[in-house]
């Protein structure tokens, strides 16, 4: 697939879709987009969850947090990643030793990595890059 654009229909169908989400790289601190995201996500609707080995057992957002994806007590239908591109792969990776997998890879605003994007696709797992679940609901109007 290509990630140089994406149509409407494939990003409302992804965010009408899931339900439970991962956020990856979730903030404590109130003023990382990734906190503020991780917080929109749960007022939504979706079911969230915070992944920071740093912070494991705390809350952050109001969220229960977790070391790893592999910690979630239960299934995810999309890893939101607030990572830098480099560690993409490995996120990916992380994501598809789970079982089930997740439905959906979705890396924020200026994450892109195409390799890690081939091998998640590869292994059966949908890839939006560089885009914003945040900004996107409210802009394709979607309601929880």
């Amino acid at each position: 697939m290509s990630h140089d654009h994406y149509d409407d229909a494939t990003i409302r169908h992804w965010l009408t879709t899931v339900r439970t989400i991962a956020v990856v790289g979730a903030s404590p601190n109130p003023a990382r987009p990734s906190h503020g995201v991780a917080r929109y996500l749960a007022h939504a609707g979706y079911r969230v969850f915070a992944v920071n080995p740093g912070q494991a057992g705390r809350d952050i957002a109001g969220l229960p947090t977790y070391a790893r994806l592999a910690d979630i007590p239960e299934p995810v239908d999309m890893v939101d990643v607030f990572r830098a591109s480099a560690y993409l792969r490995g996120v990916v990776e992380e994501a598809l030793a789970l079982d089930p997998r997740p439905k959906l890879i979705w890396a924020q605003l200026g994450v892109r990595d195409d390799d890690a994007a081939a091998l998640a696709e590869a292994g059966g797992v949908a890839v939006i890059q560089n885009r914003c679940p945040a900004i996107e609901i409210p802009r394709l109007g979607i309601g929880r």
